[in-house]
Order: C-alpha cells, then sequence, then structure tokens
C-alpha cells in the first residue's frame, strides 16, 4: 500500500518524480499555469487543480484529501535575489506560505516538504525565514532553524545527481505537536551542504547529458547564430593570446572588460566601490598586456560592433586553454566561460548553456536531465522557450529524492509511529530515484 502524497505548485512534476519512485502515491495537485499543467499532465497522470487560493479560502476544500507528505515549490519570486526581495510583504505571491499552512493545519500530514531559493535564507530574509519556521512549529512540525540547503552536483551519479549547480533550501519537518515541536527546536540540517560519500563533484562531464546530434530534430535551432560565434572567437583569440604570453599562467577571474582597458581608470565621482576596484584592475591588467591587447583589439575593430554585454569577459575556466572547451553563457552582465565539468542552475528564462565542443546550446530534452527527469518525460509540441521555463521552475528529482529520503532516516523512530507504511516505503526504496 503506497504512501500519499499531495503536491502544490507542482510545476511539471519534480516532487512527483521523487515521490513516486519513493513509493508514493499522488492524491491530488494543485497548479495554477496551464501549460505547465497539461505537461504534468501528460506525464503522471494526474490533472493538477488551478489556484490553490479559491481551494484553501476562506476554509480548505474537502476536494483537498488526506495526505501523508504535503510537497510544495512555493512561488519563490517573493524571495530571489532577481526579484525585489518583498518576502511576506509581498501581498499575492509571498502569502500563499500561509495556503499552505491552512492545509497543514486542516489535513495533519506526517511530513511537510518545501522547496524555494537559497535567498529564502539569506541575510536580506531572516524575518521571512524565521517567520515560516514559526508558523510550522506552531502548526506542529519539528524543523530546524538552520536551513537545508542542498544540490543535485553533490550527489553521485548512482544516487540520482546530475551536473548542474542547483542550490536550493528544502523545509523538511515530521508532524509532533506544537509542544514537541518548540521543545526540540535545536536540531540539525537534515543533510549537510557538501558532497555526499566523499563524491568530487569536478569528476562531472556535461558531454554526458548530451544527445548525438544527429538524434536531435531541428539541430539548426540550437547551434550558434553567425553572430554568436564572431563574438565568442573574438574572445577566444584574446584567451588565446593571453595563455600564450603569460606561458600558461591563468586568467584573472575578475571580470574582463573591454571598453575599459586602459591606462589609466576612468572612476566617475559615485562610482560604487566593487565597481571602482574592478576598474583598476582592468586597466593594471591592460597596462601589463598592452601590446597583445592593442593588438588584437584592433584585429576585431575595438569590439565597437558588439553590443556592450558582449564586449565584457567573465573567465571562470581555471586552467582551460579555449573557449571552445568549455561551458559558455551569453549573460546580461557579460559572456561567462567555466570548464564543462558542471552546468549553472537553469533558470526560469532562456540563457541557455551553450556547450563549447558542439557550438549549440543544450535542448530542452538534455536539460530534463539535469532535473533528473526521466527518458520518458516529454513537453509535447509546446515551444522550448516555455520548455526552458518550466524546467527552470522545477524540483530536482534527485535532490528531492534524496533529501526526503534522509529525512525519514533520521525521523523514522517518530515516523514509524503515525505512519509506518510510509517509513517502510521509503526505506525500501534504495539510494536511487527509480522512475516507474
Amino acid at each position: 500500500m503506497p504512501f500519499k502524497f499531495i503536491d502544490l505548485f507542482a510545476g511539471i512534476g519534480g516532487f512527483h518524480g521523487a515521490l513516486s519512485a519513493l513509493g508514493g502515491d499522488c492524491v491530488w495537485a494543485s497548479e495554477i499555469d496551464e501549460k505547465a499543467a497539461i505537461v504534468y499532465s501528460r506525464n503522471w497522470g494526474t490533472q493538477p487543480a488551478g489556484d490553490i487560493v479559491a481551494l484553501t479560502e476562506p476554509k480548505v476544500s474537502t476536494k483537498i484529501p488526506n495526505h501523508d507528505i504535503l510537497t510544495g515549490g512555493f512561488p519563490c519570486q517573493p524571495f530571489s535575489k532577481s526579484g525585489k526581495q518583498h518576502g511576506f510583504k509581498d501581498t499575492t505571491r509571498g502569502t500563499l506560505f500561509f495556503n499552505i499552512c491552512q492545509i497543514l493545519d486542516a489535513r495533519k500530514p506526517s511530513i511537510v516538504f518545501l522547496e524555494n531559493v537559497r535567498n529564502l535564507a539569506g541575510p536580506r530574509q531572516k524575518e521571512t525565514w524565521m517567520t515560516i519556521i514559526r508558523e510550522l512549529r506552531n502548526l506542529g512540525y519539528r524543523v530546524s532553524d538552520v536551513p537545508t540547503v542542498f544540490s543535485p552536483h553533490l550527489l553521485p551519479p548512482e544516487m540520482g545527481g546530475a551536473p548542474q549547480v542547483r542550490e536550493r533550501v528544502f523545509i523538511v519537518g515530521t508532524f509532533v505537536g506544537k509542544e514537541r515541536a518548540w521543545a526540540e527546536s535545536d536540531i540539525l540540517p537534515v543533510v549537510e551542504h557538501r558532497p555526499v560519500l566523499g563524491f568530487d563533484p569536478q569528476l562531472w562531464d556535461v558531454s554526458t547529458i548530451l544527445d548525438k546530434d544527429r538524434d536531435i530534430k531541428n539541430l539548426r535551432q540550437y547551434k550558434l547564430s553567425a553572430t554568436e560565434e564572431l563574438w565568442l572567437s573574438a574572445w577566444n583569440d584574446f584567451v588565446e593570446v593571453l595563455i600564450e604570453e603569460r606561458a600558461g599562467v591563468r586568467l584573472p577571474g575578475f571580470p574582463l572588460w573591454s571598453d575599459d582597458f586602459v591606462a589609466k581608470p576612468k572612476i566617475p565621482r559615485g562610482t560604487p566601490e566593487w565597481k571602482a576596484d574592478f576598474l583598476r584592475k582592468n586597466s593594471a591588467f591592460y597596462v601589463q598586456h598592452k601590446k597583445s591587447i592593442d593588438r588584437w583589439k584592433k584585429r576585431w575593430n575595438n569590439l565597437s560592433e558588439f553590443p556592450p554585454s558582449r564586449r565584457k569577459l567573465e573567465w571562470q575556466a581555471q586552467d582551460a586553454t579555449s573557449i571552445w572547451d568549455c561551458v559558455i553563457h551569453l549573460r546580461p552582465s557579460g559572456i561567462r566561460v567555466k570548464r564543462a565539468t558542471y552546468l549553472p542552475a537553469l533558470v526560469a528564462i532562456t540563457q541557455t548553456s551553450i556547450y563549447g565542443p558542439k557550438k549549440r546550446r543544450i535542448t530542452p530534452h538534455e536539460a530534463k536531465r539535469l532535473q533528473g527527469f526521466p527518458e520518458t518525460f516529454d513537453f509535447g509540441d509546446q515551444k522550448d522557450a516555455v520548455s526552458y521555463k518550466q524546467l527552470g521552475n522545477a524540483v530536482s528529482l534527485g535532490a528531492a529524492y534524496y533529501v526526503l529520503r534522509q529525512h525519514v532516516l533520521n525521523d523514522q523512530a517518530d515516523l514509524k509511529k503515525i505512519a509506518p507504511k510510509l517509513v517502510k516505503a521509503i526505506l525500501n526504496a534504495g539510494d536511487k530515484p527509480i522512475i516507474k
């Protein structure tokens, strides 16, 4: 008999995949985005309900059944660094946490399992974080003051890891009653924020999640445009020239701004100190390598036809000797280059990783592997931009699986009393998520 879970703010089903692999049965889901709900239903066979607000206010609807685990990747915009960080002062999305609380109060599942961006527990969100912890304890859930932060790149592949740095806060609590929840508040995070079982994340290789080009439909749409290849060729020339001149010494780690390769830094009054520091460093770097840089700039017409963001390079590839051996991101802040070990987090926009050796972007089919979704998972005929966004909003299946299983291992003494079937199912599931 499987344990039961509900999936709030379900997206395309990262939590669903993880908990199904642990032996759970999704008895109800909610997702307000119609396109995401279609993908969810297509792959998991469950049709999500719509807006959670209408189903919890003024009281919890009878449509929301009893369950053992409540999961939810509640909206992160109020807490994300890319947003305004209003937290619970955000009068719409920020307060959706309280709709979760209404369900917890009404149904009292054995475990609450939530996920959000790391910044939720950042220095600007201390009040928000402690509000969440206080509310959960008042509802009877034993949770740690210290956030559980984890990323799939810290897991070895044999445990469901993936080559993606995706640091997220997981909030996991067991129902023990209000008195115990407050009395036993001095507990550790569920897992530590470090590689599991001594795994070295530098052993990841992005190529392991890529398809062969011949197997990709419409391959041309993922290839770099002529203009993009021109930008990168110019900076690759720069890298090769400087590496040759410096006899193998690494390029500097600070952002390189070609417009500020000048003998004397131009620092207007009121310039923030961090920017002034970069301006001074760029000037000093230019003076040190003036002849080589001048020849390079002349060859490429001072990059005068490049947009401002493409006249900037953020080199994070250590001792690599060519851009084309690396992973590349065309960001608003500049061209970022890193070694092709693991990728930065997928984001809910189309700044998709470029794999240098193939001179193309990763496809949605490849991106879903970074989130741990099964090979059979598909997006139907929707546009790629929508699929990238959905994946950027999704919960990492492998990370969620690992964190929840560790929580049950840690709390099994209490959970065996209130949910023995849940404990048995999860402990029997094994170390790696297997989607059936």
